[in-house]
Order: structure tokens, then C-alpha cells, then sequence
């Protein structure tokens, strides 16, 4: 397929140039097949008492379906829906940080785990650096630092964990675990300079924050609109919602920033213009497209793109990997075990640091930027990618079934009323 497109020469001139796409509908139909799959099994899995997110399920499918044992490729098309499913998974992440909620106990206490665990990291990567396993205690640090909220989102939804006090606490320390390595991924780890990245994410700030004054402002108005054409064919509230996420990483990535703030800053800026309103018909039908057609899409063609045999080409290679899977959770896992004494029990707290240690999408990000600028070896972000494949297959189903072990707890409500008490 064959697609035109405009582009600005050097004297501002447009230029038509002509981009081939090459389309595979067995490979789109493979995706799609798998995601429907995937979530067949997880759901029946589910009916049973069994702790089998579905997520976990799309990666191991990307990997059976791709190169390495079906000999599908991702090409362009594949990869551009991927995209969408990432936007979307970081929308869904600034989504449910209700600000109001995590505010108090939960932030602070995320705030300081986070910087525990950055010097945690940081001393790491620079031993690694020291005896010459990796190259950047930079680069390698920040990607040992992640936590994929937006990963977790969907399993906590699930298994009802969203709207407990752990959750509340969970969701403080992963939007933290996800918003601070984005920064540093926009300030410390892109090409330029650090005051010229500083200048254009205070622009990008400055603009998002400019339509989330209008937004909530407007929504007054427009959140009436939205309900009355939630069972039509007009769906405003969804193609809205759509054209404000899409907007927003268009202008993150024009601006030279990373497209996840974009989708990240949409998710916000929903929640501040819904606020307390409830609308739960909106939730479903953002989430029907969101984890129905597009997120899969990322998932699988993740588990496509990993190379499985560079990975389990020496044992060398393995141990890497598993050792970067353990980095995982002493980076992420152990300051949650310490600083939480006081507001969750020991097995909460085991929960909790099995959770944060998941890691995915941001690795994902650092280690093509590390590679990409030779401050990263081919074999080391494939060690890392698959950890943190391993840990996104791994963390989430330990957490869950310790906090199946513990049974229901209390509503997030009080996690609240316990913050201001204090």
C-alpha cells in the first residue's frame, strides 16, 4: 500500500514523498486471533480461582506467533497500532492517579521509595559499569528503576485490587516508579541538552496545562453532552477522549519529548475534568477499545520483538538476564518492603514489592535510546527487555496470589480518612 504524504524542505518548501507500507493481513489477523485467545483463556482461567493476568498471556503469545517460532514479523502497520496500545496503556495509567486519592501517606511514602531505589540503582549501574558488564550506569540505573503501572492497571482492574487501600498505595508508588523515569527519560537520557530539553518540556507543561484548564472548565457543558451520547452512535466522550490522547503524544512527539508523557498528561487531564462525577458507562467503553483492540496490540508484538535467541544463545546471556530480573526487585521490591511498616502488614507489604518490581514498556524505551546511542550494548538490552519480560510474567501472578492468600480488605476510602487523620 502505497501512501503520500507532505513534507517541509529545508527552505519551507512542501515536498510530496511517497511511503510504502507493506501490509500482512495473515500477520494482523494473527495478532488479532491471539488477543481474542488470550483473553478467552484468562478469562476461564479466572472462572476457576486461577491467577492468570492476561497480559501475561499476550507476551508469550507475541513470542509463539513472531519470528523466533511461527516466523511472523511486526512490520510498519503492526507497529504503528503497537503504538497506539502504548499510548493508550500510559492513559490509563495518568487516568486512574486520582491525585485526591494517592494525596498525604500513599505520594509521600511513593515520592521516597522512589529516590531510595534511584540510589539503589544508581549504585548498582555503577558497579556494573565499574567491572565492564555494562557501559552507562545511566542508562542501565534508569531502566532498573521503572515500575509499569500501566502494565499493572489492567491486572489490579481485574482482580478488583483498584479500589482497595493496597491499591491506593500500589497506584502512589507506581505512578511515581512511572512518571519519574519519564522525566528522566525526557531531561537526562534524549540527545540534547539538558536546558534545552528543560525549555521544551516547560512548553509542553505549559500547553497541557493550558487544555486542562479549558477541559475542566468546559466540562460543565460537555460532560452532560458525553453522557446523553453514550448509547448512540455519536460516542462523543470516546472520540473525544481519543483525539485528546492522540493530540497530546502528536505534540509530545513533535516537541522531541517521549510520546508516553503524552498519553500520561491525557490520562490526568480526564481525571481532573471528571473528577468525582461518576460515570461508569464512559469507563467501559474507553476500556472496550482501549484493552479490547489496541493495548493487545502492544503486548504481542512486544513478546514478537524479543529475541529470544540472542537471549538463550550462551549461558552467559541467561544469567544476565536473570540476574537483571533480581536487580528488579531489590531496585523496586525492597524499599517498599521498609517503608511501608507502618501503614501495611508483612504480607501486603511482600505484595507490594512483588508489584512494583514489574517492570516493561519504560525498559522498553531506555534500551532502544541506549542502544540507538551506543551508550548500551545489543546483548544488554536484550538481557534487560527480557527480565523485564520475565518480571511482568512473574511479579504480578506472586503479588496476586499472596493477596489472594489474604483475602478482601477494606474499600481505599479509609487509606483517605487515615491520611487526613494523620
Amino acid at each position: 500500500m502505497a501512501l503520500r504524504s507532505r513534507r517541509r524542505g529545508a527552505h519551507g518548501r512542501l515536498s510530496i514523498a511517497t511511503v510504502t507500507i507493506t501490509v500482512s493481513p495473515e500477520t494482523f489477523l494473527a495478532i488479532v486471533g491471539a488477543a481474542a485467545v488470550c483473553g478467552t483463556i484468562a478469562a476461564l482461567a479466572t472462572s476457576r480461582g486461577i491467577v492468570l493476568p492476561v497480559v501475561v498471556l499476550e507476551l508469550l503469545a507475541g513470542v509463539l506467533i513472531g519470528p523466533q517460532v511461527l516466523g511472523l514479523h511486526p512490520n510498519g502497520f503492526v507497529s504503528f497500532f503497537a503504538d497506539l496500545g502504548l499510548g493508550l496503556l500510559f492513559y490509563f495509567a495518568g487516568y486512574e492517579i486520582d491525585l485526591q486519592r494517592i494525596k498525604g501517606e500513599p505520594l509521600r511514602l511513593a515520592l521516597f521509595g522512589w529516590a531510595m531505589s534511584l540510589a539503589i540503582a544508581y549504585t548498582i549501574g555503577g558497579i556494573l559499569a565499574v567491572t565492564g558488564v555494562v557501559l552507562s550506569l545511566l542508562y542501565t540505573g534508569s531502566a532498573l528503576s521503572t515500575t509499569a503501572i500501566g502494565t499493572l492497571i489492567p491486572i489490579l482492574s481485574d482482580s478488583g485490587e483498584l479500589r482497595t487501600r493496597f491499591g491506593t498505595y500500589l497506584l502512589a508508588a507506581g505512578a511515581v516508579g512511572e512518571f519519574g523515569p519519564i522525566m528522566l527519560l525526557t531531561l537526562f537520557l534524549s540527545t540534547g541538552n539538558i536546558a534545552k530539553q528543560g525549555l521544551i518540556l516547560i512548553s509542553f507543561v505549559t500547553l497541557a496545562v493550558g487544555v486542562a484548564i479549558f477541559a475542566v472548565r468546559s466540562s460543565g457543558r460537555a460532560l452532560p453532552l458525553f453522557e446523553r451520547t453514550l448509547e448512540t452512535s455519536s460516542q462523543l466522550a470516546v472520540r473525544w477522549i481519543v483525539v485528546l490522547v492522540f493530540a497530546l503524544a502528536l505534540l509530545a512527539w513533535r516537541l522531541g519529548l517521549d510520546l508516553l508523557l503524552g498519553g500520561f498528561a491525557a490520562g490526568i487531564i480526564t481525571r481532573q475534568m471528571i473528577k468525582t462525577r461518576e460515570m461508569p458507562v464512559f469507563d467501559s467503553k474507553l476500556t472496550a477499545v482501549a484493552f479490547g483492540v489496541f493495548v493487545p496490540f502492544f503486548f504481542i508484538v512486544s513478546g514478537m520483538n524479543l529475541d529470544v535467541g540472542a537471549l538463550f544463545a550462551s549461558v552467559s546471556a541467561i544469567v544476565k538476564m536473570l540476574v537483571f530480573f533480581v536487580l528488579f526487585f531489590v531496585v523496586r521490591g525492597v524499599p517498599a518492603l521498609l517503608l511501608y511498616r507502618k501503614v501495611l502488614d508483612k504480607p501486603a507489604r511482600r505484595a507490594l514489592a512483588l508489584m512494583c518490581s514489574t517492570q516493561l514498556p519504560l525498559v522498553l524505551a531506555i534500551t532502544t535510546l541506549a542502544r540507538d546511542s551506543g551508550h548500551m550494548r545489543a546483548s544488554t538490552a536484550a538481557a534487560l527487555v527480557g527480565a523485564a519480560v520475565l518480571s511482568t510474567v512473574v511479579y504480578p501472578v506472586l503479588g496476586l496470589r499472596v493477596r489472594h492468600d489474604l483475602g478482601v480488605e477494606e474499600p481505599a476510602a479509609e487509606v483517605a480518612a487515615t491520611a487526613t487523620a494523620s
